[in-house]
């Protein structure tokens, strides 16, 4: 198997190839990037209004087109503007998995701000730092979060303004806030977008520490394009080589049907404010023109409910979720036919969970490895080849250069343990407002993960 993959990932990356890499100049480093990554988050965006009346986002009884979540975005982009909001600025996001943290998030990316994907789970202290600590002048909401932030907010507008746009409120708000539907059904028109560079900021999402406050990672519009290559690197690259398998008589027939799929979709249990659930299924989902369908918490049954409800393609998960989805007694009772892959991230996933999930769909299993400050994803395994080594996270991607090294700061001999270094046009820019910690965590464009490898 494993000269497959090597065949298909050699034709996919060879020059003038779909996923060809070079070496370019980036932060005075140089750095693997690919040759076809366009320069930022929004040109995707727009150009998923070619989707139209395509069903985008389905939350219970709710479902937007493209069109319509377009024309969402149209409005709350000249509502943040008249806000204050430009290139540069950025916007907050604290709710659960809405479809308006969606709108939220596409508006502020079209309007070349950065959006600052707040825990939802936050204690009131919490999103106090956070909003301080990233600076930003508005902040989108929902009922829970602004009952829990709103005897902060004087203290927080001590420094600067943060205009509240409230979704899915009822009730008084407080100062400077407003409706969300009442802010679209206001605007006007949105402003003409900016010029937008790769090393533009695009999001900033909280890491968790063991000590002290979280940590804000910047990401940039060049490392969100970046993750989003290696995905669709890796499903077409995977496709080919389960092809090249099944035509030798490796793999079974038609096990390479998994490879796309007429109307992908995926039912997302994780939250948009990490990167599995936005960088890793938002934007892939968005780029392909599939929906996504939001829970509104995580039940298996109701997932399952929803997966045969809307022929979903793919469900994104931690194992834990995925292993209470296969094992439900209610999974044969629903017609999963449509699934193809079921995986997320989080944490490792166990051979046998491996096995259950080919044994049930018959489709794809998957795994791998990454981080925030990656965008997303350094490695991953999948189809047969994952059946074949479950124990593996897969191979690094191919824009990633990876070292393994000792407490010195050398290179580790091969089957030595040491800490994982990463450099690639994926990493991030650093952590915000954090220079002591970035000099300890960043050398030469070398990413230091903190994992053993």
């Amino acid at each position: 198997m494993d000269r497959h993959y090597r065949e298909a990932w050699d034709e996919m990356t060879a020059p003038g190839a779909p996923f060809a890499w070079s070496v370019v100049d980036i932060r005075g480093v140089p750095t693997r990037a690919y040759d076809s990554a366009p320069p930022s988050m929004a040109l995707l965006w727009a150009a998923s209004a070619d989707h139209g009346d395509k069903d985008y986002l389905v939350y219970e009884d709710e479902r937007l087109t493209y069109a319509q979540v377009h024309e969402r975005v149209d409005a709350l982009c000249a509502h943040l503007a008249s806000a204050g909001i430009g290139h540069g600025g950025r916007v907050a996001i604290a709710m659960r998995n809405y479809p308006e943290w969606v709108v939220g998030y596409w508006a502020t990316v079209k309007l070349g701000a950065a959006v600052v994907g707040m825990n939802a789970w936050w204690t009131r202290p919490e999103m106090e730092f956070g909003l301080a600590d990233c600076e930003a002048t508005v902040l989108v909401c929902d009922q829970e979060r602004l009952e829990r932030i709103a005897p902060g907010l004087g203290g927080l507008r001590e420094d600067r303004r943060l205009h509240v746009v409230a979704v899915r409120t009822e009730g008084d708000l407080p100062d400077d806030a407003v409706h969300f539907d009442d802010a679209l059904a206001a605007a006007g028109e949105p402003p003409e977008p900016p010029a937008i560079g790769p090393e533009d900021d695009v999001c900033i999402f909280y890491t968790s520490g063991t000590t002290g406050h979280p940590k804000g990672a910047v990401l940039t519009h060049r490392g969100a394009v970046s993750n989003l290559l290696n995905l669709a690197f890796w499903q077409t690259m995977a496709g080919a080589a389960q092809a090249k398998a099944v035509a030798a008589g490796e793999a079974p027939p038609g096990s390479d049907k998994v490879q796309g799929h007429s109307n992908p979709g995926s039912v997302l249990a994780v939250p948009l404010f990490h990167v599995t659930g936005c960088n890793c299924c938002l934007h892939p989902i968005t780029a392909g023109g599939g929906r996504l369908v939001l829970m509104h918490r995580w039940d298996a049954e109701r997932a399952l409910e929803l997966i045969e409800r809307e022929r979903s393609s793919s469900f994104t998960g931690v194992p834990t979720m995925a292993r209470e989805l296969v094992n439900s007694p209610d999974f044969d009772k629903r017609d999963t036919s449509s699934l193809e892959h079921l995986g997320g991230g989080g944490a490792a996933v166990q051979p046998d969970l491996v096995a259950k999930i080919e044994e049930r769909i018959q489709g794809r299993p998957s795994t791998g490895y990454g981080l925030t400050e990656v965008n997303g994803v350094i490695t991953i395994n999948s189809a047969h080849f994952f059946l074949a080594k479950p124990e593996s996270a897969g191979p690094a991607l191919p824009i990633m250069e990876a070292r393994i090294v000792a407490e010195d700061g050398t290179d580790q001999s091969a089957g030595s343990p040491g800490e994982l270094w990463v450099r690639g046009a994926n990493v991030f820019r650093g952590y915000l407002n954090q220079p002591e910690a970035n000099a300890e965590i960043l050398t030469d464009g070398w990413f230091h993960t903190g994992d053993i490898g």
